[in-house]
């Protein structure tokens, strides 16, 4: 089947990101044809490094999808990427705005026509000290029970091994082993159909994130924790939690009770969600310090 057509800065992009993720590490590419090549889809993935972005896109290009993110909306008044978000199709994430339903509207309308959507539900690099899945925003259910889409499960490591931002330390020397695997389509018929309330959110987000970290633990070979980590929080709950306030809050990047939080976000052809969020550590070692911005994706 042709390749999705993205445009100039969609392959612009891509010019710069596949030798990029050549150089950052020895990357293995798993699941690429669980990547739908027509139709509506969303990916929900895993978060752990400022590089993500870079290689989701990829992997999402080399499936013959344009990869569209949901963004934070600060990215488009940096130089040069105030073109390329918005030419490569890119969603800008609203955060803690009166124009925070407008992400999640511009996230909905994507699926709609027929795009490919990416989402870290996490809203920002997972502060879980072991590098696992913290609990989510719910904006993510809120975009799969949208429509009768597909909902594909994705998750990065090693990556975080090469780039830790807020540790400044980049290390692509020696060359280390960075995965990305798609997992199959996420089975939501049972929620489809109820009504949508904040129980109804939080009960499918923890449902996607759970495929998600059990697909993690898949790649980690080391069983996955049983909850999920908060942050603010001591520990982590024995199983996934309620919403908090009783009011959902979600991401595409974070999309708050349906508006938009933010995620990372990245540039070109793919940019990540929006960015903003702590780094973590390698695994064992704790996560600290707030997001900046983010490319690709």
């Amino acid at each position: 089947m042709a390749r999705e057509k993205g445009g100039f800065w969609v392959g612009l992009t891509a010019v710069f990101f596949y030798p990029l993720t050549w150089l950052c590490g020895r990357w293995r590419v798993e699941g690429l044809d669980r990547i739908p090549r027509s139709g509506p889809a969303l990916i929900v993935a895993n978060h752990i490094s400022y590089l993500d972005p870079v290689y989701t896109a990829v992997f999402v290009h080399r499936g013959k999808r344009v990869p569209r993110f949901l963004a934070k909306d600060s990215i488009w008044r940096l130089p040069v990427m105030k073109w390329i978000m918005p030419g490569s199709g890119q969603i800008p994430v609203y955060r803690d705005s009166a124009d925070a339903q407008r992400s999640l509207s511009a996230g909905i309308e994507a699926l709609e026509d027929g795009k490919m959507v990416i989402i870290y539900p996490e809203g920002t690099i997972t502060r879980d000290p072991d590098q696992w899945p913290m609990q989510s925003r719910t904006g993510v259910a809120r975009l799969a029970l949208s429509g009768d889409v597909p909902v594909i499960p994705l998750v990065h490591w090693g990556t975080l091994d090469v780039f830790d931002m807020y540790q400044k330390k980049f290390r692509p020397l020696p060359r280390k082993e960075i995965v990305v695997r798609c997992g199959d389509p996420i089975d939501l018929s049972a929620y489809r159909g109820r009504p949508v309330d904040a129980a109804l959110l939080r009960e499918v987000t923890d449902h996607m994130m759970g495929v998600v970290r059990d697909l993690l633990a898949e790649v980690r070979g080391e069983p996955a924790p049983a909850g999920f980590y908060r942050k603010g929080r001591a520990g982590r709950p024995a199983a996934p939690e309620g919403p908090v306030d009783g009011s959902p809050d979600g991401s595409a990047s974070g999309l708050t009770d349906g508006s938009a939080g933010g995620s990372e976000a990245s540039a070109g052809g793919s940019p990540d969600g929006s960015t903003d969020g702590s780094a973590g550590g390698s695994t064992g070692r704790s996560a600290s310090g707030s997001a900046g911005g983010e490319a690709a994706s």
